[in-house]
């Protein structure tokens, strides 16, 4: 151990004597209005342990062939922006958001309706008649928010509806990872913005949060040597310069020294160059796929525990989607970014239309611990096993829908059972997770 890190302090040293050196090491995450939101508490959370280790112990770890098997996959859909000559987007994708935008009046978050001759102005900077026009394979230099339209302006259903308003921006389709491959379709007319497609998401990102790619950097870049961070919001830096909030589910090629790790910077061409990362937390990053372990499982998804609801990846934190995608990753298991993709990438049971009780059994006795989501549509959770007999999920949940419509907002990760709130006489029957569920989703 000793050699390991006088090794380590040695390269840094030796990166710092000739130019600023990347290095990526223990933060926190920026906070921001999200963690000023409600966090409402139910019974379960009091009642039903909280430590994910409780609930490991259940698990069946993969067999090497079955995580070689997925990691392949995964590998080849995260690398996909990279081998297709044009965007590759299903038909019915296309243009939802200017269809979201004319059907119903969209307003501001403080509830001002925003004018036809505002959305106008970022439909006409999208400038989507050229589409696949440019085609360049490209690359993220720090982790950034993806747009459905070309502006950092935010817009929402009517604020004075419960369910719409803030946190819901339609405006935040996602949110990108630092080193995830794209494809450029085309750039905004004001030059500031480009359509891109990565493997999980595609809209508008920033064009300074991304850097061109060649043949050559892919290659070397694409070296079937790879680690994914496993320890939440840490930073990377250059020198004492801060580069980017790196979330758990980062990719990071290794290096051929064995000890660092490759990163994407851009040059004053906007192309990328490798920089090399020395991570200074112990067992930040770890060799993909992660072995699929009650230890490993309980493990990450400690990491996830109370973070703040972020919607489509806001304010640095994570949806139901994100979390479940970002858990999973490690173990070399590939999800798309909603829920509804997601219900489709595993192995489906069924068991809609059925009671509480017969709902529960079907659960436990068909569901793996920590390798199975359940799904309601608009919503996604991890199994984590049983407590007592009873079905247990952990989920970033932004609330509980009340009899009068309204919320009890919980908005942050928890664990809870399928029904989370069922001590309350205020909680609507018909919209506690059990009675909505549809699908058993597991890989």
């Amino acid at each position: 151990m000793y050699k390991k890190t006088a090794l380590v302090l040695l390269v840094l040293f030796s990166f710092n004597s000739l130019h600023a050196a990347y290095y990526l090491q223990s933060s926190k995450r920026t906070k921001s209005i999200i963690d000023r939101m409600p966090k409402g508490k139910v019974a379960d959370m009091k009642n039903i342990p909280q430590n994910p280790a409780y609930y490991a112990t259940q698990v069946k770890p993969f067999s090497k062939k079955k995580q070689s098997r997925l990691d392949k996959e995964y590998n080849k859909k995260y690398f996909k922006p990279w081998s297709i000559s044009k965007m590759d987007i299903p038909k019915q994708d296309y243009g939802w958001e200017i269809r979201f935008i004319k059907r119903k009046p969209i307003y501001r978050a403080k509830g001002s309706r925003i004018t036809s001759a505002k959305y106008n102005q970022w439909i006409k900077n999208a400038d989507y008649k050229r589409i696949n026009t440019k085609k360049y394979k490209a690359i993220t230099i720090r982790r950034t928010d993806v747009k459905a339209l070309p502006t950092i302006s935010d817009f929402y259903r009517d604020p004075k509806k419960t369910g719409e308003g803030f946190p819901f921006d339609y405006n935040q389709n996602s949110a990108l990872h630092i080193n995830v491959p794209l494809m450029i379709s085309h750039y905004s007319r004001d030059g500031h913005w480009a359509f891109v497609q990565a493997s999980y998401s595609f809209g508008w990102i920033k064009v300074k949060d991304l850097a061109l790619v060649n043949n050559d950097f892919i290659k070397k870049f694409k070296n079937g040597n790879y680690s994914m961070l496993i320890k939440d919001n840490m930073r990377l830096y250059s020198g004492k310069k801060s580069i980017s909030l790196v979330k758990l589910g980062a990719l990071f090629p290794r290096s051929k020294d064995g000890i660092s790790y490759l990163v994407a910077s851009k040059n004053k061409k906007g192309y990328a160059e490798f920089e090399k990362v020395i991570v200074t937390k112990q067992n930040a990053l770890a060799k993909k796929p992660l072995p699929f372990t009650p230890k490993n499982v309980a493990m990450v998804a400690k990491e996830f525990y109370g973070e703040p609801y972020g919607w489509g990846g806001s304010y640095g934190c994570r949806d139901c989607s994100a979390t479940t995608r970002d858990f999973l990753g490690p173990f070399g298991i590939f999800l798309r970014r909603n829920s509804s993709k997601q219900a489709k990438d595993g192995k489906n049971t069924n068991i809609r239309g059925l009671s509480k009780a017969k709902k529960k059994k079907k659960i436990i006795k068909h569901a793996e611990p920590f390798a199975s989501l359940l799904h309601v549509p608009g919503h996604i959770v991890l199994y984590l096993g049983q407590y007592k007999g009873e079905p247990v999920i952990m989920h970033t949940y932004w609330g509980i829908r009340k009899k009068n419509r309204t919320k009890l907002i919980t908005g942050r990760t928890i664990i809870t059972s399928t029904e989370p709130g069922k001590e309350r006489r205020d909680i609507r029957e018909g919209s506690k997770l059990i009675n909505t569920l549809k699908t058993i989703v597991t890989f």
